[in-house]
């Protein structure tokens, strides 16, 4: 744990260096140019309390008060905008300081906050903490996926204040040295009123381009030209020993005394329970690992959109078809990764499409997830009649291993099986291919020439050549967490390594969109399209998987090109196989 912390403190520490935070350092400077020398503390104070509480609490606040972020969030940029306007007219500006004053006062700090800026330092850093989105390496992008599936523990906390601690460093310098120079430069301190108003400008202008998304584009630009730093903290926090540490931070692995660490889910393990189903589908009442008892159960995770899912589901849906009148049971666990993905409907639409006979949970809000400590789609529990845990498989693949320990367990359940083993090609690939490819802010990672591409509309650019893994893209887009959202001429290339393509599309609302697809510079033939394109060309109708490429067992590098001709149609992310 104790690497695991230092790490996080350095990584804090080299944001100041990722051009995700250079947008809101305008803000920090401007705001430290008045107010007594100890605004910077409390502007730093303020930044790193708010950015972790929200990191920690906001699923939690969403989840009891109903919350819209993004309500927050304009909160936040009118709060800024304000404190802008105090720079350009000083009277203003003294009303808020007094007012700070007294309201500091109430719990016996006023004097510090009249004579020393800290309390509307505070303000000002509790605001920007609430609208700075930093460059998530693996730590971040760890706190941030427990804090979203409700799995804060001390442990995580702890991480998150000293990854803030290292965050606050940097900041405060900053602040002061902006301060000290303003303040004590003979050239600059004779011009202190007017810089301050110019200040103030700067101060409502970012605020603007916060509430715009325009800040985002300029973090993209700033990547682009300094590429480097995009890579800072994921190098740095990409060791081995520092993912071993987040495996165990994440519940997937468990420290022992011995300082090694084991699977937290391994043989005479109790199963955990289904809890906070959204809704139960193909069964009449909800289950219980304790109705359970006497049969043998697996649990299968899944998602309707995942490829590795549904490769694994004809063999899933066999085993349930061929033992289930030897009580075995499947209980599907759905468990979104796109919001979309809620849609009682869209699921539904999945198990008819699939064959899905058992039983199936809506995890939507990851409690039952959450429940297993899993991370993984698909994820497979084998559990015994007495409601014990025997065998876990993570992925695809393991297929005959896993029947064959369904058909033991049976076995010591007093049934007599005699069923052979099911024969069936497994569809996995088994060379290397291109990984799996998010093209939401939140989750994206290969981007040309940019990785973190941020929310907002934009005009982009293809570039005349991308590296192998990599995709980019062209004509207007509105990029948000979770998808990219294709404009007037849209255009995506994907330079993959694969033998099929994937790729999970949504419709414009209320209507159909179409897609032309090439591959290496042509209209893409019949004989390597995909079951999902007709004559070069993918009907958008449904949230789902599309299948755009299929080169039959022949797998290479080949360039993608896709072009919308519908503006509106939704892209989430690309699966290789």
């Amino acid at each position: 744990m104790e690497l695991l912390l230092l790490f996080a403190f350095l990584s804090g520490l080299g944001t100041i260096f990722a051009p995700c935070i250079w947008p809101i350092l305008p803000i920090i400077l401007s705001a430290s140019s008045s107010g007594g020398h100890r605004k910077p503390l409390g502007i730093t104070l303020g930044v790193v309390t708010s950015f972790a509480f929200l990191t920690l609490a906001m699923s939690y606040l969403v989840s009891l008060l109903s919350l819209d972020p993004n309500n927050v969030r304009y909160f936040a940029v009118v709060v800024i905008s304000f404190l802008g306007l105090t720079l350009i007219i000083p009277a203003l500006g003294q009303k808020v300081e007094g007012a700070v004053s007294r309201l500091s006062g109430i719990f016996g700090g006023g004097n510090f906050a009249k004579h020393h800026g800290f309390g509307s330092g505070f303000i000002t850093g509790c605001a920007l903490g609430i609208v700075w989105t930093p460059c998530a390496g693996p730590i971040l992008a760890t706190i941030a996926t427990l804090a979203a599936t409700q799995s804060v523990t001390p442990a995580v906390v702890l991480v998150t204040l000293v990854y803030v601690a290292g965050v606050g460093v940097p900041l405060f310098l900053f602040a002061t040295a902006g301060q000290v120079l303003l303040r004590k430069t003979r050239v600059l301190s004779r011009y202190t009123a007017p810089a301050q108003k110019v200040f103030g400008v700067i101060m409502i202008l970012t605020a603007i381009s916060i509430a715009t998304n325009y800040d985002k584009v300029l973090q993209t630009k700033l990547l682009a030209v300094f590429p480097q730093y995009s890579n800072l903290i994921v190098n740095l926090e990409s060791n081995s020993a520092v993912q071993k540490q987040l495996d165990v931070l994440q519940g997937r692995k468990e420290s022992s005394s011995s300082g090694t660490t084991t699977d937290l889910f391994n043989e005479n393990t109790p199963a955990p329970d289904f809890v906070g189903v959204t809704k139960w589908l193909n069964t009449d009442k909800p289950l219980t690992i304790a109705d359970l008892k006497g049969k043998v159960v697996l649990v299968d995770f899944w998602t309707y959109t995942c490829i590795n899912c549904i490769r694994t589901l004809p063999y899933v849906t066999s085993w349930y078809d061929k033992y289930k009148d030897q009580g075995f049971v499947v209980v599907g666990v759905h468990t979104p990764e796109f919001a979309f993905e809620k849609d009682t409907n869209n699921v539904l639409n999945a198990i008819k499409q699939y064959n899905i006979h058992y039983p199936v949970a809506q995890d939507n809000n990851y409690a039952t997830w959450t429940n297993y400590n899993n991370r993984y789609w698909p994820a497979k529990y084998l559990i015994d009649a007495n409601g014990v845990i025997r065998k876990t498989h993570f992925g695809e693949g393991g297929y005959s291993e896993t029947e064959k320990a369904i058909q033991e367990l049976l076995k010591e359940a007093g049934k007599n099986v005699s069923v052979k083993l099911e024969d069936r090609v497994d569809q996995a690939p088994t060379y290397s291919v291109s990984p799996e490819t998010y093209l939401g802010s939140s989750r994206m990672e290969y981007y040309f020439p940019s990785s973190n591409l941020g929310n907002g509309k934009k005009k982009l650019t293809l570039a005349d050549s991308i590296p192998e893994n990599s995709f980019n893209l062209g004509g207007e887009w509105l990029i948000e967490d979770e998808q990219a959202t294709t404009g007037s001429n849209a255009v995506l290339q994907y330079r993959f390594v694969a033998g099929k393509v994937f790729l999970v599309l949504r419709p414009p609302s209320a209507k159909k969109g179409t897609v032309k697809v090439y591959l290496d510079g042509k209209l893409i033939p019949a004989t390597q399209a995909g079951s999902d394109v007709i004559n070069g060309i993918v009907t958008v109708t449904t949230d789902r998987l599309y299948n755009l490429v299929d080169l039959h067992g022949k797998p290479g590098q080949h360039l993608l090109k896709l072009e919308f001709q519908t503006p509106g149609v939704e892209a989430f992310a690309f699966t290789f196989g």
